[in-house]
């Protein structure tokens, strides 16, 4: 799934997360190659990167804020949309997927009424898709935050993801 800017949601930075942000930009400034340690950090912090964050790290750095964009954008483990709370997995490696982690995926789109790489409005839940978890033999699998769940099927993986619910 293509992000184009205009899709992204719009945020606000706190005054607290700027003043983190120039921080972390202060603490790498003078490194050789920074832009990558500093947007690292910016997520850690906030969940993700804003472009409101990309602006002032290119300024700070004096880069220009394509080229953040287009790091942030290039590299998979760099977001430029809020995380839910509860961050689901579904593993469509050949064996989840021949085991049935399509329909698991399908079931959590329809239940959640999100695509893979989105997050629900209420920021509580993120889905994504990944092309092997490892656990083959245990297929499907599915993860939940850091909690594997195994030969899941759909018609109780909504009872696992609503036993996270607040």
């Amino acid at each position: 799934m293509s992000v184009g800017i205009s899709d992204l949601p719009e945020y606000k930075l706190r005054a607290e997360e700027i003043k983190k942000i120039d921080g972390i930009i202060q603490k790498y400034k003078r490194q050789r190659g920074a832009l990558i340690p500093v947007l690292q950090k910016i997520q850690e912090y906030i969940g993700f990167i804003p472009v409101e964050a990309q602006k002032i790290v290119a300024k700070a750095l004096q880069i220009p804020e394509k080229d953040v964009y287009g790091v942030v954008t290039f590299y998979s483990f760099f977001s430029m949309i809020p995380g839910g709370r509860i961050n689901i997995r579904v593993c469509m490696g050949t064996a989840c997927f021949v085991r049935g982690g399509k329909n698991i995926l399908e079931k959590l789109v329809k239940e959640l009424g999100i695509e893979p790489g989105q997050t629900t409005p209420d920021r509580n839940f993120s889905l994504q898709v990944n092309r092997c978890l490892g656990a083959c033999g245990l297929a499907p699998v599915i993860v939940v935050n850091d909690k594997f769940y195994q030969k899941v099927n759909p018609e109780k993986v909504m009872d696992i993801i609503n036993s996270y619910k607040i």
